[in-house]
């Protein structure tokens, strides 16, 4: 969205709220940073929903961001990196939190609108494809890059991406892949196509209207899927369960798209080998889980991540020092024992994810 938030609006500083007829409007306001979600901000998304889902002044939910750039970058990983060098306790209870907000929104009593134009990246796939009513416009690019900087998939994208068809969703975890509106529909990401010259009008229609009366109007067919056009190579390279074995097939591959699958290996053999390893097995691990369950997996694997070495190389390369030039720790896949991969999964006993703690406390 370009324009900027109402005033009279029930500000919290990063995050505004606001009541539009029967529509109840949140807008993630840091633009400078892509609305990237801080721990304030995911503390006041969890307190305002849970209370908009009980006031029956108010219809649907809507979730947008301010600026020019996109709905949201993701987590804070600068905070994220600050406080890997404190000991990594913040972040904990900030995932703790998100996590809460990213299942609350996938069972939301009432439709939840998200309209994902421009960046949609990491923790803002979890606030968005999660609702019932996802919109993508001809400026989404959507993805889940984590393993650029040495962590995995988390918000619930590891459920998502596995439920993609055939092994599309593997092709975009592993690679880290920025995805077009036609690529995240036709992995499962979003449900509609709304030109952006439209969401305005979308938003006033959605003060009075049913959201899908007013959403279905808007909406228009959307341009073809270029991941759609390469599912031959996507799903016979990466059926595999062996991270090796994906790149031994992508650089094999024969055919009008070889070219595309080597750059597809080549951008796998540059992310961290450890990340790739587990966001793979994460993957296989969820099919026909449940949200809940895929969270508690993938927080399990985040605290995992917070004390190993590539989350916090990967954050430096990319965004502190931006010298883009990661030294992973092990520098290769086939340097990543399957036993390093299995201890990223294990229980953590009384320090498992909570998603029931937030509710008892709103009791």
């Amino acid at each position: 969205m370009t324009d900027s938030p109402e005033t009279g609006a029930d500000n919290h500083g990063e995050v505004l709220f606001e009541r539009r007829g029967q529509l109840g409007v949140v807008t993630l306001n840091r633009p400078q940073a892509v609305n990237a979600l801080t721990a304030g901000m995911v503390d006041a998304l969890l307190d305002q929903l849970t209370e908009w889902a009980d006031d029956d002044g108010v219809a649907t939910v809507l979730v947008r961001g301010s600026g020019e750039r996109g709905l949201c970058a993701g987590g804070d990983i600068v905070a994220i990196y600050q406080d890997m060098l404190a000991g990594g306790g913040q972040t904990a209870d900030f995932w703790q939190t998100e996590y809460r907000v990213n299942s609350l929104i996938a069972r939301y009593p009432k439709p939840y609108v998200a309209l994902m134009d421009g960046l949609v990246l990491g923790g803002g796939v979890g606030i968005s494809a999660h609702g019932s009513v996802r919109v993508v416009t001809e400026r989404t690019r959507m993805g889940m890059p984590e393993t650029t900087i040495g962590f995995a998939p988390d918000v619930g994208g590891t459920l998502l991406l596995s439920r993609a068809p055939g092994e599309a969703g593997t092709h975009a975890a592993l690679t880290g892949a920025h995805l077009s509106a036609a690529d995240a529909l036709h992995l499962g990401l979003a449900g509609y196509y709304v030109p952006s010259g439209s969401l305005g009008e979308l938003m006033v229609a959605l003060e009075s209207e049913t959201a899908e009366a007013a959403v279905v109007r808007y909406a228009v067919e959307a341009p073809a899927s270029a991941l759609a056009g390469q599912r031959d190579w996507i799903d016979s390279c990466y059926s595999s369960g062996d991270a090796e074995e994906i790149v031994r097939r992508l650089r094999s591959w024969g055919g009008g798209d070889a070219a595309e699958a080597a750059r597809a290996a080549d951008t796998i053999e540059a992310k961290s080998p450890t990340s790739v390893k587990v966001t793979l097995a994460s993957l296989r691990r969820v099919k026909g889980r449940t949200l809940d369950e895929a969270l508690a997996q993938e927080y399990r694997v985040g605290l995992r991540f917070l004390a190993a070495p590539d989350f916090r190389e990967g954050i430096r390369a990319q965004v502190v020092d931006k010298d883009r030039s990661p030294r992973w720790s092990p520098p290769t896949l086939a340097e990543v024992p399957p036993q390093l991969v299995e201890r990223f999964f294990e229980p953590l006993g009384n320090k498992e994810l909570d998603l029931q703690l937030k509710e008892r406390d709103h009791a």
